[in-house]
């Protein structure tokens, strides 16, 4: 087994800290979406209403699941993305 670099080194724990940036910004905007506002703030949002259903509870029974789907799209296209960057993509 051969010995990494220091350049590898480094390049790896850039990567890793890259990869770790994006994901604790996709979790905040999920724990935001999923707990924050479908939990705490229910009563100041259902105030407010899309289609008939009061926006606090649409957003806990359905705008949690798009919002869920939306992060998997976007952490898929930034790993992509960080994977091409650092020549680690899959070819």
């Amino acid at each position: 087994m051969k010995a990494k670099t220091s350049n590898e080194t480094e390049r790896t724990r850039l990567y890793w800290q890259r990869n770790l940036r994006i994901l604790a910004v996709l979790l905040t905007v999920w724990f935001t979406v999923s707990c924050l506002l479908s939990i705490f703030f229910v009563k100041q949002l259902n105030q407010y209403h899309i289609r008939g259903f009061k926006l606090g509870f649409w957003l806990a029974q359905q705008g949690a699941i798009y919002v869920f789907l939306l992060i998997i799209t976007v952490y898929v296209w930034q790993m992509n993305k960080l994977d091409k960057a650092f020549d680690v993509d899959e070819k």
